[in-house]
């Protein structure tokens, strides 16, 4: 079930389902920005095995042209005291990121943790195929919901493990000194 990132849209029908829903408004032809960014978000969290798993059962596989080779580098990390205060440079952070071209002039992107060009590429290809009308339904059927309700659930387990270690504290007051 989709619940973690399920949203109502505008002209969403009885009929529609809480996949439409979460893609965004039902028969909308191209996906909206926050759409793609949580898709780019589960894609870039998923294990590698996953996704190439993913990618190899996909029939027909379209012709991608690369736009950017899979590169590593670097992004600095900032960060609020609180999540409120000034920023600050917390530290870096490296990054693989790649790109790739659809012969329909569709482009993935691809930003993963870490040094896994492959990963990168993979998540690049998905996020062009995400795109087009001929593989986002499925996709977002067969690999983006089960990824999403996984790591939902992952989220959830350690959330459940540290609130088993929580410690409350309280003092007693001992009268007017």
């Amino acid at each position: 079930m989709l619940r973690y990132f399920t949203r109502q849209g505008e002209g969403a029908t009885p009929a529609a389902t809480c996949l439409d829903i979460w893609i965004g408004r039902v028969g909308q032809d191209r996906p909206s920005t926050l759409d793609r960014s949580r898709w780019l978000g589960v894609l870039a969290q998923a294990p590698r095995a996953a996704l190439a798993e993913a990618w190899a059962r996909l029939e027909p596989k379209p012709a991608l042209e690369p736009l950017r080779q899979p590169e590593l580098g670097l992004v600095m990390l900032r960060g609020r005291m609180g999540g409120t205060g000034a920023r600050f440079n917390l530290g870096e952070m490296t990054v693989t990121r790649c790109a790739v071209r659809l012969a329909d002039g569709t482009i993935g992107h691809g930003y993963v943790q870490g040094r896994d060009r492959e990963k990168a590429l993979l998540v690049a290809r998905l996020d062009a195929l995400l795109q087009t009308d001929g593989y986002r339904e499925r996709l977002l059927a067969e690999l983006i919901g089960p990824l999403m309700t996984a790591q939902s659930e992952a989220r959830a387990e350690a959330a459940r493990k540290a609130a088993a270690t929580r410690v409350e504290f309280f003092t007693l007051v001992r009268g007017d000194a």
